[in-house]
């Protein structure tokens, strides 16, 4: 093949790539193979500059912006970086930064978190606009999306604009529980946290994008109109000093050399983040040798990215089990040949669905590459082909549920197969073990052997026949002592008096968590002004769109689940809301303050805490700015605690706290 041929069969690939990343959210090729293929297209064309045309990929930042948004044309470029793949490439472009300086300069060296770039407008001290990076000259106007993100300040202490970029991500917790959430409710998972940030941030209804747990760290000041910001670690601070959650683990360096060390050492990191990372950025720190430096039309000459390659391992597939879950959505899970990669040993890994299987191939007895999504969740990246030996055994999806017998069914327009048995026990075990879930009713003790104990032990049926057991049905059991017993009973005890929210969230009504649990609670009062309401009156409620009123309504209009509810309420269990039983009757003694909560708590645990300031009318945030009101800290409490000691903020143990209590 010629060398203009190569080219335009590279750029076809590129684009289609950088479609279906950028546009589709829907990646098929890794970072690495992908970094690739634009490695040589760019040195095809630059050994071969009359064979540039203007639609080539190198000549773009990538991206576009969808119809759906309003574009933002961005004063300062939101430029990509180069990449570097060792240290004699890095050394390379240390060489040419210092050919320019006439020096060495300082580096910063961060992670490169794995996420959506945006830039975020301050003017008169108020957050008025949020935008996509786009292609770096056009974007999208996300603002309503972005304030829905408790990280980034609606507001700061400093007049002047500001124009600030950060990195949008999912953490590695919040990625496995929304696909999690996708495989229950019969979709398509995203392929990593990367994508689910994207897909997250750009949905065009910004309630959706509240119900993801999005954040963001800040990582650059693109303008400002204030104070002379002379180098870039001194300008994080300032902004971190606003209100910001800026960018992790900076690291300065003198030399090139400590920049690899902090390479190397962030890179053994990499696996224990609690977020995703693509590389590590090494920066020049002084703003005034960056404006010497300048930037070419596509990157900036004083930053670079080290990019780690993909790690992947082969290993053979042993079995596919089929596990089902609490909506009845029956999920293929690979038992694999133990493996280790990125840090960890795989042994098994979900199979998503049977359309997943099918259209990678994947066969019993294969030969497999496995590779983590993001440093996060191990998958399945193809099939060995030529290790096949015929043997392997095409899989297909049970036609019963392999639990409890009964016919699965497949719903036109999804690809989740469910039990049609709303009886069936994995159902039932996984729908008890949400209902005592932190998050849900918080049934302290009660894991998922215990529970499958009661069960097998024809205890309890249902997540309400917790609410019926005594002490001699538990002393038997096995591993169940007295005091155990005790506990567990006094547990579910302390349980009856949970407000509404908690218990409406322990039902599992789909697409219907936390957040929505409480607006529910808070619009109805009680359990039975929801269980009258029409579907028009739940549309009034906050966050409640057309499908997860029609699932509420539904839900409620279910004579099982009403008997449901019945029956904890014969139990004992509340069903009021606490605005409706006592709010009005207790003092606001902490209206208009903030609170942000850390360390270890010994009297209460930190949800209640939470519950009790905001039930009388005070807020809790996660982060420590200028406008936290007081810090509530417990044991081994860390970096908040000394920020609220550096700005100056009150902090109060839990002995002072419930002195501020007894004040009501």
């Amino acid at each position: 093949m010629d060398i203009a041929n190569r080219i335009e069969e590279l750029k076809k690939k590129i684009n289609y790539h950088n479609h279906k990343y950028y546009v589709l959210d829907s990646p098929e090729i890794s970072d690495y193979e992908y970094d690739m293929l634009m490695r040589e297209l760019t040195k095809l064309e630059e050994e071969n500059p009359e064979l540039i045309t203007l639609n080539s990929p190198t000549q773009r930042v990538g991206g576009e912006a969808l119809a759906e948004f309003k574009q933002v044309v961005h004063e300062v470029p939101l430029q990509s970086l180069q990449d570097v793949f060792n240290f004699e490439e890095l050394k390379d472009w240390h060489n040419r930064v210092c050919s320019i300086l006439n020096k060495s300069p300082k580096y910063v060296v961060e992670l490169k978190i794995d996420g959506l770039s945006v830039a975020l407008l301050y003017e008169d001290g108020k957050f008025v606009r949020g935008a996509t990076r786009g292609d770096g000259t056009i974007g999208e106007d996300v603002t309503l999306n972005l304030r829905t993100i408790n990280s980034i300040p609606l507001s700061i202490d400093d007049k002047n604009l500001l124009e600030v970029r950060g990195e949008v991500y999912l953490p590695k917790k919040g990625f496995e529980a929304l696909n999690e959430k996708q495989e229950e409710e019969g979709l398509t998972p995203f392929a990593n946290p990367r994508n689910a940030a994207a897909g997250s941030l750009r949905q065009l209804d910004p309630k959706i994008t509240a119900q993801r747990s999005l954040d963001i760290f800040v990582f650059n000041v693109q303008r400002y109109n204030g104070q002379d910001l002379k180098s870039h670690i001194k300008s994080l601070q300032y902004v971190e000093s606003l209100g910001f959650k800026v960018s992790p683990e900076k690291i300065m360096c003198d030399t090139i050399e400590e920049a690899w060390e902090a390479i190397t050492y962030l890179g053994e990191k990499r696996g224990g983040l609690p977020f995703g990372i693509d590389g590590i950025v090494i920066k020049v720190d002084s703003l005034s040798d960056r404006e010497i430096l300048g930037s070419t039309a596509k990157t900036p000459r004083w930053a670079i990215a080290y990019k780690f390659p993909a790690e992947k391992k082969k290993t053979r597939l042993k079995d596919i089990v089929v596990n089902v879950g609490r909506t009845g959505v029956l999920t293929p899970m690979a038992i694999l040949e133990p493996v280790r990669i990125a840090g960890s040993t795989v042994s098994k890994t979900t199979l998503h669905n049977e359309d997943y299987i099918k259209l990678k191939d994947i066969r019993l007895g294969d030969n497999v590459i496995i590779q983590k999504a993001g440093d996060v969740i191990p998958e399945i990246v193809e099939a060995v082909l030529e290790d096949r030996k015929g043997e392997e055994k095409v899989f297909e999806m049970p036609k019963l549920c392999p639990e409890c017998s009964a016919p699965v069914e497949r719903i036109d327009g999804e690809v989740a197969v469910r039990c049609t048995n709303v009886a069936c026990p994995a159902q039932q075990r996984r729908a008890i073990q949400h209902f005592v879930s932190r998050d849900a009713m918080n049934i302290d003790g009660l894991g998922p052997q215990i529970i499958a104990s009661l069960l097998d032990n024809g205890l309890i049926h249902d997540a309400a026949d917790l609410y019926y057991l005594k002490y001699e049905n538990l002393i038997n059991l096995d591993r169940m002592g007295d005091k155990s017993a005790k506990n567990l009973l006094n547990a579910i005890e302390d349980t009856k008096s949970n407000d509404i929210y908690r218990l409406i969230n322990a039902l599992g009504i789909r697409f219907v968590g936390q957040k929505s649990a409480k607006n529910l609670a808070k619009h109805f009062e009680s359990m039975n002004s929801i269980v009258k309401a029409s579907k028009e009156e739940m549309l009034q409620v906050e966050d409640v769109g057309e499908k997860m009123a029609d699932t509420i309504f539904d839900f409620f209009k279910n004579d099982k689940n009403i008997n449901f509810i019945h029956k904890l309420k014969e139990a004992g269990v509340n069903m009021d809301s606490a605005s409706k039983s006592d709010s009005d009757e207790r003092p606001q003694i902490f209206e208009n303050l903030t609170f942000v909560l850390t360390g270890t708590l010994t009297k209460y645990k930190r949800d209640d805490a939470a519950n009790i300031i905001e039930s009388l009318g005070g807020k809790v945030t996660g982060s420590v700015s200028k406008k936290t009101s007081m810090v509530l800290a417990g044991e081994d409490a860390g970096s908040k605690l000394k920020k609220a000691q550096d700005l100056g903020i009150k902090v109060i143990d839990e002995d002072e706290f419930e002195d501020m209590l007894k004040q009501q």
